[in-house]
């Protein structure tokens, strides 16, 4: 089985169904909280889903306002405005995941996935 991934807002559609065609589980944020709900509702709601947070939000990369310790995991896919890099992104973040299928293994870590790098944060 999949790992189950809560996709927040910013997440494409395109994304989403690449996770999904991996076989992971993807919860949408707009099936469970309004488009505009805070940070904090946000990893709130994937916490009470036992969900990793995929986001494409930079405040996530905050290590000191989201502490990875402290939550079940987040994967923060770096675009910057150049939606070119997220095939190749996507290509190196699904072949991390195909190597570290089990959800315990992302619990307290933060993923910063690049197109050319992922890093851990713990």
């Amino acid at each position: 089985m999949g790992l189950r991934l809560f996709a927040d807002h910013c997440v494409s559609q395109s994304t989403v169904r690449r996770f999904r065609a991996a076989g992971h589980e993807v919860l949408l944020l707009r099936e469970h909280l309004a488009r505009n709900a805070t940070d904090g509702a946000v990893i709130a709601q994937a916490q009470q889903l036992e969900a990793i947070l995929v986001t494409i939000n930079g405040d996530f990369s905050d290590i000191v306002a989201y502490p990875p310790s402290r939550f079940g995991g987040i994967m923060a896919l770096q675009v910057k405005n150049r939606p070119s890099v997220l095939g190749p992104m996507m290509d190196r973040l699904l072949a991390f995941i195909e190597d570290h299928p089990n959800q315990d293994e992302y619990r307290g870590v933060l993923l910063l996935v690049e197109a050319h790098r992922i890093r851990v944060r713990r």
